[in-house]
């Protein structure tokens, strides 16, 4: 377990760190985004490769069907965060997408006939009450509208891949992020032909964070899909909360992104109330099971 902890914790706060890196790069939100998914696509078709796997995809077709859908609503979710990490800053934009595990709980009555409990909805109300808190207090800063929505659709986006991957349960290991990151791909390609072609230029001091950023992003997703399978749910819960954490801190840090009284308390609402619903949760399921057993 020592080791796929370690392995998830870094995955976790490599993402934290993406929209710093992105942050560094002289391009449009869209050009990052496919450059970012081109060379993470790359890296985690050749590492596929070495590790010589074999490929579930056309054994398990239904399950590479929603890996399709979650692989498209992987690269809608990074062209809206890195839009709203442009217009409202990296901290603001990645508290607004992570709502996207709270809209997963509000949602698990109807697609996975889990129970709606008080805790969750205790949760869901905190997150919501953050979530206004934050948006109120950008739009007297001046932050446009514009991009506090392309915020909260990229956590709508990252709703859609969490329930799409929960039906994935036979491509595994690399071999899933593979296919996600290289179909995520294919959707930001379509989308910059469509909005402005190709090719794009980027400037020479541009191209370090470039590189970065797709290995990152590449590594990233290898760690965490190869390592969460074998922690406990309560691990992976509560060590997921370290990716906002770390994109705020680090973005006030080295981005000089100065948060608000009420745009703090926002912040605290959207974290502890997610990880309230999600830890609360936790305890009601291991008391039903225990009671079973008994």
């Amino acid at each position: 377990m020592g080791k796929d902890f370690w392995k998830y914790i870094t995955a976790v706060l490599i993402f934290g760190t993406n929209g710093i890196v992105a942050s560094k790069i002289d391009l449009s939100s869209q050009e990052i985004v496919f450059l970012r998914a081109g060379i993470a696509g790359l890296i985690l078709i050749a590492l596929f490769l070495l590790l010589r796997k074999k490929s579930n995809a056309l054994r398990y077709k239904r399950e590479f069907g929603f890996l399709i859908i979650a692989g498209a609503a992987t690269g809608a979710n990074w062209l809206l965060l890195y839009e709203a990490f442009q217009q409202v800053g990296v901290g603001t934009g990645t508290l607004l997408c992570y709502c996207g595990t709270v809209i997963v709980m509000a949602l698990g009555p109807v697609l996975f006939q889990e129970k709606l409990t008080r805790e969750k909805c205790i949760g869901f109300l905190a997150v919501l009450t953050g979530l206004l808190c934050i948006n109120g207090q950008a739009l007297q800063e001046g932050k446009t509208l514009w991009g506090m929505l392309c915020g909260i659709l990229s956590a709508v986006m990252y709703a859609v891949l969490v329930i799409a991957n929960k039906n994935t349960s036979h491509i595994t290991g690399v071999e899933n992020p593979m296919w996600q990151i290289t179909i995520a791909f294919l959707v930001v390609t379509a989308f910059l032909l469509f909005r402005r072609g190709l090719p794009i230029q980027v400037p020479g001091e541009s191209w370090p964070f470039v590189l970065l950023l797709g290995c990152l992003t590449g590594i990233g997703c290898y760690f965490y899909l190869s390592s969460m399978g074998r922690l406990s749910v309560q691990t992976v819960a509560i060590c997921g909360y370290l990716e906002p954490f770390a994109a705020v801190v680090l973005s006030a840090v080295l981005l000089r992104e100065s948060m608000a009284p009420m745009q703090m308390a926002g912040a605290a609402l959207i974290l502890g109330g997610a990880m309230y619903a999600e830890l609360a949760g936790k305890r009601v399921r291991e008391k039903t099971e225990e009671f079973i057993r008994i």
